[in-house]
């Protein structure tokens, strides 16, 4: 049985969120009878198990086979071109060490030379067997040859310099080519019986590698009232095979900085205990700490432009459990782990605006959008970018995010709605015989809106919750009624502003303690 090597170019990948699939395509001639048709070189990554072979022409596939093809160096073109220049510049270094240590040599030599000659023409001058003009020329001589030696040995400095940084750069990307530098490479070999002379066949090979991803990333863009969605997918490998431009699909099926509004927790009061020689002291948890996003956001939206540009979106085949999406373009992705960003869709989507402020943790107030996802798409989770008509805002991470379903996202702080919460009353009972302390306080928060427009705003506060019989709370004033409240003490307001107008929550509560109760998680 003759064996018969085929080129067959990679045709299309379809990538998945951890691996990817890989079609060969090629053909040739054959005579009748039986042959191996050998598929070579492919990836270690190759995952044995995955290889199918299909096609076209009189013959009949009779059994595969993947071989590991033993060499001594890798046949890649990249990495056999990074490697000779590699040791191309190894050369060139060490014959620039070679010669500089030979100009080292000759200043040694030229140094002695003049300490040496220097006793000779002293006595040769007092002798008045020299003349001072001989002395000159020789001294002129010497130095013009140290100072050439020493211009050389310079320019070699620099030679050594740039050749190290272009050495580092090599080795830069021979690492970045680390897949594709083992020599050895697995091949596949078909078995085939061809039923005519000088039958056409083409084989058809497909085969799954470890080593590939893709990953969606999003650029979230808010203008008016509209969320424009970009959708893209970042696609990487590193699976020792590079993938030409060819038909690339990326598939959501799997085969195998961050921001936020302000979040409040419960505010407990206790009775002090103290702690045992053997026990820790039991310590009330603090609430969680407050992640302001940045601000930027803009007084006014730009001119938009007469006509804008257009952005080509990837075709979408929905199947029953997942959607493969092949982008308008060939995508060509290297085999050095980089990413190569593809566009999947472009969506414009309602959005909600609102601010939210939780003026007991900081004086500020955040931009909100809900919006809802009204396309036909499932979006992945994966990092976004969060821009503010052109102004870019802040980095957060969307959810899966499902068609009907809404989400928020925190566009930072809107530094035009000034917020401010102030103790406006105080007031403490001291102990008695046989009575309890009271301590009770009053809160006033004001919330200014001085945008151009009205403003929604949803303040938030809360009551302390007591974790014992001996510490009770009660309400004093809650104006106006709060929209929402929890069983942990906290509070919804929902304000209306119009421009330039202000509004106004008063909060306050009493705390009556037993005869002899020490209080802990008091704040003010």
């Amino acid at each position: 049985m003759d064996t018969a090597e085929i080129d067959a170019p990679i045709g299309g990948v379809t990538v998945y969120p951890d691996r990817a699939r890989v079609t060969r395509r090629g053909g040739t001639r054959l005579a009748a009878g039986q042959h191996r048709v050998r598929v070579a070189p492919l990836p270690l990554g190759l995952r044995r198990d995955s290889v199918r072979v299909g096609g076209r022409g009189a013959a009949t596939v009779l059994g595969v086979d993947v071989t590991t093809w033993r060499q001594a160096r890798s046949t890649d073109a990249q990495v056999v071109g990074l490697e000779q220049r590699r040791r191309e510049l190894a050369d060139e270094l060490a014959e620039i060490d070679d010669t500089d240590g030979i100009e080292a040599q000759r200043g040694e030599f030229l140094t002695r030379l003049a300490e040496r000659a220097g006793g000779t023409y002293a006595r040769a001058l007092a002798a008045g067997d020299a003349a001072p003009s001989d002395v000159t020329t020789f001294t002129d001589s010497v130095a013009a040859q140290l100072a050439d030696s020493r211009t050389r040995r310079r320019g070699l400095a620099r030679r050594r310099t740039e050749l190290g940084e272009e050495l580092a750069a090599v080795g830069r990307d021979l690492d970045a080519a680390h897949g594709k530098q083992q020599p050895d490479r697995l091949a596949v070999e078909v078995i085939v019986a061809v039923e005519a002379d000088d039958a056409d066949v083409e084989l058809e090979l497909t085969y799954l590698v470890e080593g590939a991803r893709w990953q969606p990333s999003y650029d979230l863009r808010l203008v008016d009232d509209t969320m424009t969605v970009t959708w893209f997918g970042m696609v990487s490998q590193s699976t020792g095979e590079d993938w030409p431009e060819c038909e690339l699909h990326l598939s959501t099926a799997r085969p195998g900085a961050t921001t936020g509004v302000p979040e409040l927790s419960p505010w407990y009061l206790d009775r002090f205990r103290p702690p045992s020689p053997r026990a820790t002291p039991d310590m009330v948890a603090g609430m969680p700490a407050f992640g302001a996003a940045p601000a930027g956001i803009p007084a006014r939206a730009a001119p938009p432009a007469p006509q804008m540009i257009r952005e080509s979106v990837a075709e979408v085949e929905q199947g029953r459990s997942a959607a493969t999406y092949r982008p308008a373009r060939p995508v060509a992705v290297p085999a050095d782990g980089s990413a190569h960003r593809a566009t999947i869709a472009v969506l414009e989507l309602p959005a909600r605006l609102d601010h939210v402020t939780a003026p007991v943790r900081a004086a500020e107030a955040h931009l909100r959008a809900t919006v809802r996802n009204t396309s036909e798409h499932t979006l992945l989770p994966g990092q976004a970018a969060v821009f503010h008509d052109a102004d870019f805002v802040a980095s957060t991470r969307l959810p899966m995010w499902a068609p009907g379903e809404e989400t928020e996202l925190a566009l930072g702080v809107d530094d035009r709605l000034r917020v401010e919460r102030k103790l406006h009353r105080r007031a403490e009972t001291k102990a008695t015989l046989g009575s309890t302390r009271r301590r009770e306080v009053e809160y006033r928060i004001t919330v200014g809106n001085h945008t151009p427009r009205p403003a929604t705003v949803e303040v938030r506060d809360q009551l302390p919750v007591s974790r014992d019989e001996a510490v009770v709370v009660r309400e004093t004033t809650v104006v106006p009624p709060p929209v929402e409240r929890t069983e942990l003490g906290e509070l919804t307001w929902r304000l209306s502003l119009a421009p330039g107008e202000s509004g106004e929550v008063a909060l306050g509560f009493r705390v009556d303690l037993g005869k002899g109760i020490e209080l802990t998680g008091w704040r003010e």
